[in-house]
């Protein structure tokens, strides 16, 4: 009998050992993947002595509500940081000062390890479920290799809102356009701090062509009423809600913050830093210029532009995850100063374009998984800290090219997912143009 004879006995071909257990328990093991990640990632931010300084700063704005102090007075910390959000943020950070320094820290940690969890759930609910998996599964299994990407890790290295800040926009944009209540929590976001409010933006905008599009179509002003500008209304209704609320429990420091303090941009740090993932840092680097002024101006004018024009394209075409992550990027582009922390929107964005490589085949995917691929090396390479930096030393005002690309590798993630969209657009819209439901839909609730 020989190597080939078709009569020899062969081996049986079925799963290796363990790996039944996988297909049978995927949830489970899924968890168990999760718990060892999230673990490992606790064990190595105690070991890296995270200070958690901005959760510091939190607390002693909620100490400075409840003393009647004056919040854009004072400063936190050994490395004395001011106070930058609205007045309603330092309500909410008031619960922070009824724990001690070491509980609040390890309830902070704990919190955000839920909130991400909470993000992928969000953001497989919006680019749409895998079949391989259970959901559950799926969303453990991803938020133990999410962890560790950078804006993640920095979240919670400095105890950031970044997080929650996500879910309550996710949470919105994940609801039925039905519901009535649908835009409160970008309201809550934008009230906590400014930059979500550009969802509302984006939600108007899609709203209004849509109006002028039934209003071209013969159809009355009654009809031209629709669900994406109730949402930006009741966005835009709650952020005024807790101005008001700001106003009437801290009226000076809410006067002071919209005269003032909101018009002080270089309040938040040094704009030429490496830490600033926006494009008026990268332009400071590129110029080496403290301010970059007017051209800052011209080209975050530009890009709020194209990039709402696309998101809100995006949305009348069904594309609600693409619409969505291409407002998250157009914000984090063109505010003044985003953090690398900011960028936790990283995890929808991979999600995304993990999910394009699961639907296609061959080719395609090959290309799909190919941009994953690189734009998540981009997130979780931290390359941004490999070029020299110093807390006011202004060693970026100096960098060469290399270093300039490295310092920039977020923006040119958001740039890129802002081009993908683009090109998805260029394709016929075919089945995935969508209106959205009706103001007087039997289903609203």
């Amino acid at each position: 009998m020989t190597a080939l004879d078709p009569h020899r006995p062969t081996e049986p071909r079925g799963p290796r050992p363990g790996s039944g257990v996988i297909r049978r328990h995927p949830v489970c093991a899924a968890a168990l993947t999760c718990l060892v990640s999230f673990t490992a990632f606790w064990i190595a931010q105690r070991l890296a002595h995270v200070s958690m300084v901005d959760l510091m700063v939190y607390r002693a704005e909620g100490e400075t509500a409840r003393a009647g102090k004056d919040l854009y007075d004072m400063v936190a910390t050994s490395a004395r940081l001011p106070n930058t959000y609205p007045p309603f943020a330092a309500l909410l950070f008031v619960p922070l000062t009824f724990f001690g320094v070491p509980v609040m820290r390890t309830l902070a940690t704990a919190g955000n390890l839920v909130l991400l969890v909470a993000v992928v759930h969000l953001s497989l609910r919006l680019v749409g479920r895998p079949r391989r998996m259970p959901p559950l599964a799926a969303t453990l299994a991803l938020s133990a290799l999410l962890v560790w990407c950078e804006p993640v890790w920095t979240t919670l290295r400095y105890g950031q809102i970044n997080l929650l800040l996500a879910v309550l926009v996710l949470w919105d944009l994940t609801r039925r356009d039905t519901n009535r209540w649908a835009g409160i929590g970008i309201g809550i976001a934008a009230g906590i701090k400014l930059t979500p409010a550009l969802f509302a933006v984006f939600l108007a905008l899609a709203g209004a062509v849509h109006a002028v599009r039934r209003l071209r179509s013969g159809a009355g002003w009654r009809a031209a009423w629709n669900p994406w500008l109730r949402q930006a209304a009741v966005a835009t209704g709650t952020f005024g809600a807790t101005a008001l609320l700001s106003a009437i429990v801290l009226p000076r420091d809410s006067h002071r913050f919209w005269t003032e303090i909101v018009f002080a941009a270089d309040r938040v740090g040094e704009v030429e830093i490496t830490a600033n993932q926006s494009l008026r840092g990268v332009l400071a680097r590129l110029l080496h210029t403290h301010d970059p002024g007017t051209a800052w101006l011209v080209l975050a004018t530009v890009a709020a532009a194209a990039g709402l024009a696309l998101a809100a394209a995006a949305l009348l075409r069904g594309e609600r995850a693409w619409a969505t992550l291409s407002c998250a990027a157009t914000a984090l582009l063109i505010s003044p100063i985003s953090w690398s922390h900011h960028w936790v929107w990283s995890v929808p964005m991979l999600i995304l374009l993990g999910s394009e490589a699961l639907r296609h085949s061959g080719a395609g995917a090959r290309r799909w998984w190919t941009v994953t691929g690189v734009v998540g090396l981009l997130f979780c390479s931290f390359a941004l800290w490999w070029v020299p930096h110093r807390w006011h030393q202004h060693e970026e005002l100096h960098q060469n090219a290399g270093q300039m690309l490295l310092s920039a590798v977020y923006p040119l993630a958001g740039l890129t997912l802002l081009a993908l969209t683009a090109a998805r657009l260029r394709r016929p819209a075919g089945a995935t143009a969508i209106s959205p439901p009706e103001p007087d839909s039997a289903s609203m609730t």
